[in-house]
Formats: structure tokens, C-alpha cells, sequence
């Protein structure tokens, strides 16, 4: 779930609701996909800083990124017992940014099978930020790739009609909880927690989103009467196998 996401507002906005030092510039993004350079939130020398990570989570241990599925959840309530996690829960936390996403609803099967786009925003249209986990990866040619996944928990009452599982979004007032090198995963548990009912709302709209390529405002365009499309167009839930970066990989410019 949650394969999708935006940042449509501008920098300034993003540099106000998380108070990093950087000064990045960056176009808005209608429709972010894994294994794409996101921004990323962590803390740093005593304050908070900005940076980009491959969306796609690669623990130090594995060898070949080929022969490791692509991981963009991560389930909040194993975390902790998962050695690809359990390290970066307790010194890794880190904030992903974003002022909406996206998620299917799925109905029927064979020829009769379709699939739904909804997208989740604040009513406000205002940044929210995801709870999630980084690691460095090490190349056996000695380079390096930061990779980022978000966690997931429980559907709330506003996912729940649509889809199972919910990214963990934070309250303002516990980001820096999250972000406390010294707290441990006990005393961070408490914040892994679904979203209040109230505080995104379910927008249909039509299938222009289950198509990367698409990444402007029409991506949020409302559902029209014949739609929605069907479900061989949208996005697989979780990608089987993570692909080697490019040489050129995107790492280097803000999306």
C-alpha cells in the first residue's frame, strides 16, 4: 500500500513546517514513485536536516540490490523483531515529507476486475509527515546509496473502506520525538500509531496517477462518472524485486 505520493507545495512551505536548515529548490511532484530520489528529514548536529534518499529501504547486509525486493513499507508492528529493520528503528528514524498520497481500492476479479484511485490530503491541503526509516547501503564498489522506506500500521477509520494498511503519519508535536537519537523503539512505540479519522480526507480521482510518467495537477483531477479504470492499469501493491540504480541515478539533483 501507499505506492504513490505528492509534494505540491513549495519549498519555502516545506522549509517552514519542518524547520531544516537547507534552502532546497524543487519542482512539485504530483505523483512520486519508489525507487525515485525523495526528500528526507533526519536529525543532524543538534537540528534537522534535508537531504534525498532512493525511495526503496536496502539494509548495510544485503550484497546485490537484484537480489533483494524492493521494500517502501515496512510493517511498524515486526520492526522491531526484523533484522532488516531493528538497527535503523533504534538509531535511523527519520521524517518523509508530503502533502498527499494515494492509494486503490480493488474490486472484483478476472475481466471484472477494477480498481479505484483515492487520494489523501488534509482538508487544510497542508504538509503532514510520514514516520519512517533510513540506511546507507555500501556497493561492493565502495559507493553509496541512502535508501528510505515509510512504516505502516493499521487502517483508520477514513483508510479503512479503501485499504487495510496506513502509513504512519506523525503528529507535528512528536516529530522530535521520532527524531531523538537516544530515545529507543519502547519509548518510540507509542507514536506508531494510525492517524486520527479526522485529519485526511478521500478524494476519488481518475486513473491518470497509475502512470509515473503523469506528474502534474491533472494526477488529482476528481473521478469522472466512467471511471474508474481498470485494474490492470494501477500500480502492483508491492514491487518483487528492487532494479540496480543507473550510473546516473538521480541522487545527485532534487528529483
Amino acid at each position: 500500500m501507499c505506492g504513490r505520493y505528492a509534494i505540491t507545495l513549495p519549498p519555502e512551505a516545506m522549509r517552514a513546517a519542518f524547520g531544516y536548515r537547507e534552502q532546497p529548490n524543487f519542482p512539485p511532484r504530483y505523483n512520486i514513485a519508489p525507487t525515485q530520489p525523495v526528500p528526507v528529514i533526519r536529525p543532524h548536529d543538534g537540528g534537522r536536516q534535508f537531504l534525498l534518499m532512493r525511495w526503496g529501504f536496502v539494509p548495510g547486509w544485503v550484497r546485490d540490490l537484484k537480489d533483494f525486493p524492493l521494500v517502501i513499507n515496512i510493517r511498524s508492528e515486526s520492526a522491531a523483531e526484523k533484522p532488516s529493520f531493528r538497527h535503523a528503528l533504534t538509531r535511523r528514524r527519520c521524517l518523509l515529507p508530503a502533502d498527499g498520497f494515494y492509494e486503490w481500492r480493488r474490486s472484483g476479479s478476472g475481466r471484472q476486475a477494477r480498481a479505484e484511485a483515492f487520494l489523501f490530503r488534509r482538508p487544510d491541503r497542508g504538509f503532514f509527515a510520514f514516520a519512517a526509516l533510513w540506511e546507507t547501503w555500501h556497493s561492493p564498489d565502495g559507493s553509496e546509496l541512502d535508501t528510505v522506506a515509510m512504516l505502516t500500521g493499521p487502517a483508520n477509520g477514513t483508510m479503512a473502506a479503501i485499504h487495510h494498511r496506513c502509513p504512519i503519519i506523525l503528529d507535528p508535536r512528536d516529530y522530535d520525538a521520532w527524531l531523538d537519537a537516544d530515545a529507543t523503539p519502547q519509548q518510540t512505540r507509542r507514536l506508531l500509531t494510525p492517524p486520527p479519522d479526522d485529519l485526511l480526507e478521500a478524494v476519488a480521482i481518475g486513473p491518470a496517477v497509475n502512470k509515473v510518467a503523469n506528474d502534474a495537477p491533472e494526477v488529482q483531477a476528481p473521478a469522472t462518472a466512467d471511471e474508474p479504470g481498470p485494474i490492470e492499469a494501477a500500480p502492483a501493491r508491492h514491487a518483487r524485486k528492487a532494479t540496480r540504480p543507473p550510473a546516473d541515478d538521480g541522487q545527485g539533483s532534487l528529483f
